[in-house]
């Protein structure tokens, strides 16, 4: 599998396995099926692994199918989402975080640690849930005085590698952070055709996930590709129920004239539209939210088959989609 150079990391491969598949949160899926995906994913190539506590049984699988042990060169990040509590809780939570992911995975150290919810300015109104902002965002004063400094203790602990963000969100903000003096060292970013980082985000202005990207880029931050397949969207059929308002649904609806252009090029639908997003400049490494096998030789098909030809970029851009 073809290598990229990740930031200041190190070089990673081109498909990361991401642990919302295999944790059972896009569909359902068994443990042993989970496990099975793990070591196959492994043994294709892939050298980092994406995990998170949201992601149910993710952490606990990774544990068990490695017993502590990974393989080498093996890559592993999580995630802990904090919102906005009072600074002198930052550092705690992010670790009681951080140490349970370990205990699950039966680590020491994890490669990446990601602060896993939006970061906004401090006087920011979202159109929604507004009354909840502390719950589901960083405000940008907290980031700077508070979270930076617990990635950076957190680092000379030497329970983390490095740190990153979700660049999700107010995307002034997130753009303000990856050109700041202490930015992070990774940075997970939507790379779709459709641009749309879907539920993820209360916000329904536009993402700018392409800005986002290559201003990562500029300044030496590595870029993880997500939502390649907008969480189904942009596959021939969801693998779980959804309301019709659904971010998710929406896209759905949305991307029909992409569904046709791949039938009348004989094509799968979720194989092209990862190939589109390992086309994009500056994605460094797409993470896939596969949660078998079956799926995973389809992401593995495509990273095969190379990026998407100019044309064929053309044609799907011409969608006017984003």
């Amino acid at each position: 599998m073809e290598k990229r150079q990740f930031g200041t990391i190190g070089e990673v491969s081109r498909l990361t396995l991401g642990g919302g598949g295999i944790g059972q949160v896009w569909g359902d899926t068994s443990r042993e099926e989970g496990i099975a995906t793990l070591k196959m994913a492994v043994d294709s190539g892939i050298d980092v692994i994406d995990a998170a506590p949201g992601y149910r049984v993710c952490e606990a699988l990774i544990g068990e199918a490695f017993g502590g042990h990974l393989p080498n060169g093996v890559r592993i990040t999580t995630k802990c989402g904090i919102g906005s509590p009072p600074a002198e809780e930052v550092y705690p939570r992010l670790r009681a975080s951080l140490e349970q992911s370990l205990t699950a995975m039966r680590l020491e150290r994890v490669d990446l640690f990601f602060l896993h919810n939006e970061i906004c300015p401090d006087d920011f109104v979202y159109p929604v849930d507004n009354e909840r902002r502390s719950e589901f965002a960083t405000a940008w004063s907290l980031f700077r005085g508070a979270v930076v400094p617990a990635f950076e203790r957190l680092q000379q602990e030497g329970l983390i590698g490095a740190w990153g963000i979700t660049g999700v969100g107010v995307p002034d903000t997130i753009i303000r952070a990856l050109e700041h003096t202490q930015r992070p060292q990774a940075v997970q970013a939507v790379a779709n055709l459709l641009d749309s980082p879907g539920g993820l985000t209360r916000l329904r202005t536009p993402a700018r996930p392409r800005e986002i990207i290559a201003t990562a880029q500029n300044n030496g931050v590595g870029v993880m590709g997500i939502r390649a397949v907008q969480a189904g969207a942009l596959t021939n059929a969801f693998d779980r129920p959804l309301e019709p308002d659904h971010p998710e649904a929406v896209d759905f609806g949305r991307a029909a004239p992409f569904r046709r252009l791949c039938e009348a090029w004989g094509g799968n639908p979720a194989i092209i539209a990862h190939r589109y997003a390992l086309t994009m400049p500056g994605v460094d490494t797409l993470v896939l939210g596969v949660k078998n096998r079956e799926e995973l030789r389809q992401c593995l098909d495509a990273e095969a088959a190379g990026p998407l030809s100019p044309e064929e970029i053309g044609a799907i851009d011409a969608l006017r989609l984003r």
